[in-house]
């Protein structure tokens, strides 16, 4: 099932595997710290055992993962993202065994749980791995992905290309892990930052030749405003892929004027599905196509539904969202020219005023073309005669009164938006507009 996954990186030899600071590891060094792992765990946790590790992206934490994976437990990787919901997400999961990095050694603490739940015992029926990753929650209450790990390593035994990628999502979001993944599996190099703020992966992309970023929209806006491009090397960036939210065209237009050089491509994934295969139409164009032999999709009333070999098993404190035919609702709406898609947003944020439709991408990105506005995030309020109006919360590198710059906007976006679009009120705050995930929090 993943055994081709270890003889690739036996095979990767003396090659770089993981760069974490100044520290490089090979794939040698890798698998023998796996073995190492593999032997303090053998005899404390069998197939199926539930196991929660936490810690970011480390040589450490790549190779518990693999020895987690190889004695095919259920893992629950767990950042310091969410360090705030560890005893929430480990009790939803009922978690059996904690695993911790300590030194030289690993550190066990045996929860007392028994976990249960109909999901886990099909995995263990079958023999194969688990994963379990949670919702940002930004919606409500996070919901846990129960994942079939050995289907998700399936699709990247057909080899690809080996490349320098630079790692940001983390391990307990599914582009972290697909990331991991298609590395480990094409004997590629992964660079792990200290740090995601943008100088430091500015810094890390000039110093370790880094090909590949994958990152998000929200990250790629702070990167245009830090300077950092101007004041690094970042001539080896090849590709840079973003995802898990609407891109902003007006985002998209400055990184294309700031990295000429670099092919820009749009991604899409859910951890409900996994991570599609896409191809954008340009560097310059939101239009993309998604799919790949293990996805099959469809547009049901405008709304992208996917069916996937790699959906997950379940929510293990939800219900079942597939139809009966297997296909997921993305709650994505989507316009089609052809074999192409854009995203438009999300169905739960669309703001409708007074029967109007306003998807809050497109005044974002207006907003964001103003001078002086660092960043945006735009959503529905309820107004008694429309239904709803446009609101934005905005940070700011001036000293603008909310006034002030209500009244440059209005005029500014007027000759942009349609009225209706245009926000109604206007708030403006000194705080991140993004949660830990670098996704903009959008506030209903």
């Amino acid at each position: 099932m993943s055994d081709f996954l270890f003889q690739r990186l036996a095979n990767g030899g003396e090659g770089t595997a993981v760069v974490h600071g100044d520290r490089s590891t090979s794939h040698r060094e890798l698998l023998a710290r796996t073995n190492e792992f593999c032997d303090q765990l053998d005899g404390k946790v069998g197939a199926g055992t539930v196991v929660s590790f936490s810690g970011d992206y480390s040589v450490d934490a790549v190779a518990l993962f693999l020895a987690l994976l190889r004695l095919r437990t259920i893992i629950v990787p767990l950042s310091s993202d969410s360090r705030a919901h560890f005893d929430e997400y480990r009790e939803i999961a009922e978690v059996e065994l904690q695993v911790e990095v300590n030194g030289e050694t690993l550190a066990l603490n045996v929860t007392g749980r028994e976990a249960s739940a109909e999901l886990y015992q099909r995995l263990r029926a079958s023999g194969s791995p688990g994963l379990v990753l949670f919702s940002s929650g930004s919606t409500g209450k996070s919901k846990a992905i129960v994942q079939d790990l050995g289907r998700l390593i399936e699709k990247f035994e057909k080899p690809g290309k080996a490349q320098r990628m630079l790692i940001f999502l983390q391990l307990d979001h599914i582009g972290g892990v697909n990331s991991l993944l298609y590395s480990l599996a094409n004997a590629g190099t992964l660079v792990t930052p200290l740090s995601r703020a943008p100088d430091a992966i500015a810094a890390a992309v000039e110093k370790h030749r880094v090909e590949l970023l994958p990152t998000s929209p929200t990250f790629l806006n702070l990167l245009l405003l830090s300077g950092a491009i101007e004041h690094h090397d970042l001539s080896s960036l090849k590709l840079v892929t973003y995802g898990t939210e609407p891109m902003q065209a007006s985002t998209l237009e400055r990184l294309g004027k700031a990295l000429p050089h670099v092919r820009l491509q749009q991604t899409y994934g859910l951890s409900e599905v996994g991570i599609l295969r896409s191809r954008s139409r340009g560097s310059d164009s939101l239009w993309m196509q998604v799919g790949g032999d293990e996805f099959e999709t469809k547009i049901q009333n405008g709304t992208l539904w996917i069916r996937s070999r790699s959906a997950m098993l379940g929510y293990l404190n939800a219900p079942d969202p597939f139809d009966e035919e297997g296909f997921l609702d993305t709650g994505d709406i989507v316009e089609q020219d052809g074999d192409w898609i854009r995203i438009l947003g999300r169905e739960s944020e669309i703001i409708n005023v007074g029967g109007q439709k306003v998807y809050p991408a497109e005044v974002e990105s207006a907003l964001l073309e103003l001078d002086d506005v660092t960043d945006a995030v735009v959503y529905g309020e309820a107004n008694p005669i429309t239904g709803q109006h446009v609101k934005t919360t905005v940070t700011l590198s001036s000293t603008e009164s909310a006034g002030e710059f209500k009244t440059r906007m209005r005029r500014a976006l007027s000759e942009r938006l349609q009225s209706y679009k245009v926000p109604a009120r206007v708030a403006l705050t000194d705080e991140a507009l993004f949660n830990e995930r670098f996704k903009r929090m959008r506030r209903r």
